[in-house]
């Protein structure tokens, strides 16, 4: 298949590596390319369960033509080899909490009026709700959206944590896993955008894209999600 159009020598070098290995590892499903639109910029939202679902994620937007900007945590660029290779893709680094955060969002922002694909992981880590359902989100995602207006596809997966589990370093290939991605239509905020950005406003974004993301999840698992949306809080006692 082509390469996404966007996509520069350095992501198209690498997509030759790991598609072939994702090829021999997974059996996919996916579903609701559709939904993702040709003509502008936009943000893919997904659920994240285990450190391998960011290439699963990669691999159904670059089949479907895109070459994501994903926003990853910064601590990876400094990796030999991983850094340099996220750097030459155009991925963005997230500098959390610290005097550069902004950074991120302008970058990201920068990426979207070009037209770009910019892919999120709204929890901003793996989920810790104990069954692997999307937790309670935080709300760069919302920041994102109502600054640009770009489109929000939400997008959920399952399968990827059959290949390597939650905070486990056992990869499991053989037989190969099955992969469902599904995206769904843009996630409403119209009503949003001309509001100022308050707590409120941003929380409410943040939910309608968790509960999208979450919807689509539950119909390929077959199952309902728990009604609370899990929070988690660190060892001090404080949400995340």
């Amino acid at each position: 298949m082509p390469a996404p159009v966007r996509s520069n020598r350095a992501y198209r070098n690498v997509a030759r590596i790991v598609r072939p290995f994702l090829f021999a590892v997974t059996r996919r499903d996916w579903r609701g390319g559709e939904n993702m639109p040709k003509d502008r910029g936009f943000i893919a939202a997904g659920n994240h369960m285990t450190n391998i679902d960011p290439l699963t994620f990669a691999h159904y937007l670059y089949d479907h033509g895109f070459a994501p900007k994903i926003l990853a945590k910064s601590s990876l660029f400094p990796i030999p080899i991983l850094g340099p290779t996220l750097r030459a893709t155009g991925q963005i680094p997230v500098y959390r909490n610290t005097a550069e955060a902004g950074k991120s969002l302008q970058a990201a922002v920068a990426a979207l009026e070009a037209g770009e694909c910019v892919a999120v992981f709204p929890e901003g880590t793996l989920t810790r709700e104990p069954d692997l359902w999307p937790m309670a989100g935080k709300t760069g995602v919302a920041r994102l959206a109502l600054t640009t207006r770009a489109p929000v596809i939400p997008i959920a997966q399952w399968g990827p944590q059959d290949l390597l589990g939650r905070y486990k370093k056992l990869f499991k290939p053989f037989p190969r896993k099955k992969v469902t991605v599904v995206a769904g239509p843009p996630v409403d905020l119209s009503d949003l955008y001309d509001r100022p950005q308050d707590t409120v406003v941003l929380r409410e974004a943040t939910e309608r894209v968790m509960a999208a993301i979450t919807a689509l999840l539950e119909d390929i698992r077959g199952e309902k999600a728990p009604t609370e949306r899990f929070v988690w809080r660190s060892t001090d006692g404080g949400a995340r």
